[in-house]
């Protein structure tokens, strides 16, 4: 939905890395490149500065918007990713100056799990996710809509056409919601019926591309999606397994974990990390 990629090879992108004290900003450098590269993005240069609270309008600061400009042009790139969470006006002001795309640290994420969604259940979670990001940034698609200012050529109906946009998008997450809760209440009976069983569910929980999958495939030879990159996984798998002076479990393959994942991923995900949880 964001990361519109041209069909040859990876779409060419400049990446920005602020370099925060430790704390709720602070992002790490090398997890973001494998990020870049898991979504497809060939990252031809890095942007890179140390500040100590985020630029309120641009997040980086006038002079470094002007050095991302730069490098833009240099490199005739029309991406630039940063590895942070951006507000959607600064998103906006950082667009209007450097007259590129720019996709945030959500944004990346979020398509990262589209490209993943293989089941039912998992390409709904990830809409929904990527419709409520969407929402607040809804008025960047329609700035040729606007007619707030009046004047000859500027009345219209432009508001109304961003209310109808604004109204269909609520619809939308409204039907996605109401379809997940179905999804959360077939998971919670699976759940109450493995507990009146008295079967044990261990699940495999850590770091995204840690090797849970494959570790899950060695012990139940099962055949589940597993390969070298990030969010392999995103939908629980559960296996009966036979465990010497244990007895029989339930085993279950997670979603892996990452520093920071977005609210909206967290909270559209809730039925699958339940199983983790449990």
């Amino acid at each position: 939905m964001f990361f519109e990629r041209p069909d040859s090879g990876g779409e060419e992108a400049i990446l920005v890395h602020v370099d925060f004290p430790e704390g709720a900003n602070r992002e790490d450098l090398n997890e973001f490149r494998e990020l870049v590269i898991s979504a497809g993005a060939d990252p031809v240069d890095l942007v890179t500065t140390k500040r100590d609270v985020p630029h309120v309008k641009t997040f980086v600061g006038k002079g470094k918007v002007e050095e991302i400009a730069e490098a833009v042009r240099m490199h005739d790139v029309s991406l630039v990713i940063f590895n942070h969470a951006l507000t959607p006006s600064q998103e906006r002001n950082v667009e209007r100056e450097i007259k590129c795309r720019v996709l945030d640290r959500t944004g990346l994420i979020l398509d990262i799990f589209a490209q993943r969604a293989r089941t039912h259940e998992g390409k709904l979670q990830v809409e929904l996710a990527q419709l409520q990001h969407q929402s607040t940034r809804l008025v960047r698609g329609w700035t040729h809509l606007e007619r707030q200012k009046g004047g000859i050529g500027m009345r219209g109906p432009g508001e109304t056409q961003l209310e109808t946009d604004r109204r269909l998008l609520r619809e939308r997450v409204k039907s996605i919601h109401a379809r997940l809760e179905k999804v959360r209440a077939q998971r919670n009976q699976s759940r109450r019926a493995r507990k009146r069983s008295d079967v044990p569910t261990v699940a495999i929980v850590g770091y995204t591309n840690a090797g849970k999958s494959t570790l899950f495939n060695a012990l139940t030879q099962a055949e589940v999606y597993a390969a070298d990159q990030l969010f392999a996984t995103l939908d629980p798998t559960l296996r009966r397994l036979e465990i010497d002076d244990v007895g029989e479990i339930v085993l279950a393959d997670t979603v892996g974990f990452i520093r920071h994942l977005p609210h909206k991923l967290v909270e559209a995900f809730r039925a699958t990390l339940q199983e983790a949880a449990e």
